[in-house]
């Protein structure tokens, strides 16, 4: 298992948008799971960001997959930080 954290940092210049969009981004996100592509997702309790982890094979496969969300698509994301993790014990440990 090849996972990656994917850190989504919003403003709030993109809170309507996302609102309004948040429907296509989470369907986008249920197909991924449904794939076993996304393990994980879910907003910071304040609203300042997301974490999403993804099952992909290397960190390229990574930028390609989160390319294609509609938040990104619509430029809804203000930064974007993708870091390989290896969980060493827990649920996401294979």
């Amino acid at each position: 298992m090849a996972l990656f954290a994917v850190e989504y940092t919003y403003s709030d210049a993109t809170v309507a948008a996302r609102d309004e969009h948040r429907p296509t981004h989470r369907s986008w996100l249920s197909d991924l799971v449904d794939a076993g592509k996304v393990v994980a997702t879910g907003p910071w309790v304040d609203g300042s960001g997301a974490l999403i982890l993804i099952d992909v094979a290397d960190e390229a496969a990574a930028h390609e997959l989160m390319a294609q969300d509609p938040f990104a698509q619509r430029n809804l994301v203000d930064a974007v930080r993708i870091t390989g993790w290896q969980p060493v014990m827990g649920v996401f440990n294979a």
